[in-house]
């Protein structure tokens, strides 16, 4: 190499933001590329198929200098390992990552196949969370920079009948984000949690339930990413939401109990989503 030509580090260091982003195929986590890049940043995103997302990707005009796609399992923590590691290589550190994929699937503990939905649900919502942070945590803190944001949602404040796997594991992620933040506190790389509320995607167009403060994918991205820019440490979206949480968290539990009686409850199919 020239004595006058760039190191590959200072290349990386000259060229614009990385966001790495999981389910990103459709739903809250397409909406969130969408913002990103939108703001300049380059992209990492991931999910099970690659087709549908290299098509968004040709359709948005980003090249490969702008947007790179890593095919993915996010509950198989070798898999989703090793589309990391090829981002780190290939794209550099990002700056920012977030831990969008999860299912959310309906569920009765009275029947046997329950029980594998709610493993399921847990291996993706939370195990896989933690596996999408686990390759970048030394590399940020290294560098002193970075942020990880974790999708959480409203249904962690408070468990709903027929929702118990997504409310359980919603809620470990809220403090699974809050360990983490402690753990890296003083390193210059952030936790974000974010909680969305009710969004408009394929998946909650079949909720057997009304939705109060429905807000489409577009106008979530739009909030999240302006907390994530900002450095919040948690924020529930939208806000109405979080005070609704909040009031029901505050009720005695004969009361909230008799308030969801004969609610319908989530279906029982084996459906996957990018999020709520």
């Amino acid at each position: 190499m020239n004595a006058l030509s760039p190191k590959p580090d200072d290349i990386r260091m000259s060229q614009p933001p990385l966001v790495f982003i999981t389910g990103a195929s459709s739903g809250i986590g397409q909406a969130l590329a969408a913002r990103f890049a939108q703001a300049g940043y380059r992209l990492a995103l991931v999910a099970r198929g690659t087709g549908n997302m290299q098509a968004w990707a040709d359709a948005q005009g980003l090249g490969v200098d702008r947007c790179r796609i890593y095919g993915a399992d996010v509950s198989d923590t070798d898999n989703l390992v090793a589309a990391a590691q090829t981002c780190l290589g290939v794209q550099g550190v990002p700056d920012v990552v977030i831990a969008n994929a999860g299912i959310s699937i309906g569920m009765d503990t009275a029947e046997r196949e329950d029980i594998n939905v709610m493993a399921r649900t847990f291996a993706t919502n939370n195990t896989g969370l933690a596996a999408t942070f686990h390759p970048f945590v030394d590399a940020m803190r290294e560098r002193g920079s970075g942020r990880l944001v974790g999708i959480a949602s409203v249904a962690a404040i408070r468990g709903l009948p027929g929702h118990g796997a997504y409310c359980a594991s919603k809620a470990a992620v809220v403090a699974y984000c809050e360990s983490l933040r402690g753990e890296l506190r003083g390193s210059g790389v952030s936790v974000v949690t974010l909680l969305p509320g009710y969004i408009d995607t394929p998946l909650t167009r079949q909720n057997r339930y009304g939705m109060p403060f429905l807000m489409s994918a577009e106008a979530f991205a739009e909030r999240a990413f302006h907390s994530i820019e900002g450095g919040v440490s948690y924020r529930v979206i939208p806000w109405q939401m979080g005070v609704v949480a909040k009031l029901l968290r505050l009720l005695p539990n004969p009361l909230f109990d008799r308030l969801l009686a004969g609610r319908p409850r989530k279906h029982r199919q084996k459906r996957t989503a990018s999020n709520r």
